[in-house]
């Protein structure tokens, strides 16, 4: 049996991301109590050279077909499939993200594997996998024996430090043959929508006010609007509140918005999902105001207030004001 650790290598536009690089590190520390190698999986069309990126690992498995180019679930997973059907690792670590929950859940089905989703942590004990998971949007934890002689576990990105798997290297690459029926699919990709430039760069901003549903109206925006302005920054947002059309998709933070890091991020009425998480986590300084104690927001937050935002922002842009 082997007692390898498998990763998915995440990649969009032919740049790794950084999700990848802590679980590299992770299973540095896994192979290490495994006694296997860490292999890297990547998938894709025309982005080979960006296995001497992934150093962290031992071997790198690439496989290259024009049906791998963007990310499709249907593609991915079959291809994903037929390389733990060949290898059968000991454990499987894929990025709990937007197309890694995808990924995970398909191989998990097509190769009757155990599978824990939104971990936060991964142990080997006594020679079985232990993986610590999020349930109730990060309000409790649970701790899941998987049996078996492999499994999938797909971790929560900022769970572990990307700088432990960013290592120089050149492991060995290895191309594997895709199976047949990688572009027989009912998904499609169509193409990218990004973000178009605007008003406000948040990206390059040093301090934002981020606002998410807990502002319950529209018509509350330029409370926390007038706060951004006292504190010299600019407003941000959660995706609901993109999703309502109160702000446009240029001050989206999250995986699915922009990735932020200024020297401070003030989360208002944000309850911390995990793709909003990724986006602002590397912020210098994160304060977050959410009546819930248990958000997952306070999770990443250095500072936290648990009083209702229509007291405290007002309050607050007062003082500042004075």
């Amino acid at each position: 049996m082997s007692q390898d650790v498998f990763v998915v290598a995440e990649h969009l536009q032919g740049k790794i991301d950084d999700v990848t690089y802590e679980l590299l590190g992770k299973a540095r520390e896994l192979a290490g109590q495994s006694g296997g190698h860490v292999v890297a999986v990547l998938m894709g069309s025309g982005i080979q050279d960006q296995a001497g990126s992934l150093g962290a690992a031992d071997k790198v498995l690439y496989m290259e077909h024009a049906a791998l180019e963007n990310f499709n679930p249907e593609s991915y997973a079959k291809a994903l499939s037929h390389i733990l059907e060949q290898n059968k690792p000991r454990l499987t670590l894929i990025p709990n993200t937007s197309m890694g929950m995808d990924l995970a859940a398909a191989v998990s089905v097509k190769n009757n594997l155990p599978l824990v989703a939104y971990a936060t942590d991964v142990q080997f004990d006594n020679g079985q996998v232990v993986a610590t998971s999020q349930l109730y949007g990060g309000k409790i934890n649970v701790e899941s024996v998987l049996e078996g002689d492999s499994s999938v576990v797909s971790v929560l990105a900022g769970s572990f430090p990307a700088d432990a798997g960013k290592q120089d290297g050149s492991p060995a690459v290895e191309t594997v043959a895709a199976p047949d029926g990688l572009d027989q699919t009912r998904v499609r990709f169509k193409n990218l929508i990004q973000p178009e430039g605007g008003d406000v760069d948040i990206t390059q901003q040093d301090i934002l006010v981020s606002v998410g549903r807990g502002i319950q109206s529209e018509d509350n925006l330029p409370m926390v609007e007038e706060l951004a302005e006292a504190l010299g920054g600019a407003l941000a947002s959660s995706r609901p509140i993109v999703d309502n059309k109160w702000l446009p998709k240029t001050r989206q933070v999250g995986k699915s918005g922009l990735k932020v890091k200024p020297k401070l991020y003030f989360a208002v009425g944000i309850s911390g999902a995990p793709e909003h998480i990724e986006g602002m986590k590397d912020s210098e300084l994160i304060i977050a105001i959410n009546t819930d104690p248990e958000a997952p927001i306070f999770e990443v937050a250095h500072y936290g207030v648990t009083e209702d935002l229509f007291d405290v922002v007002p309050a607050l842009t007062e003082k500042l004001k004075s």
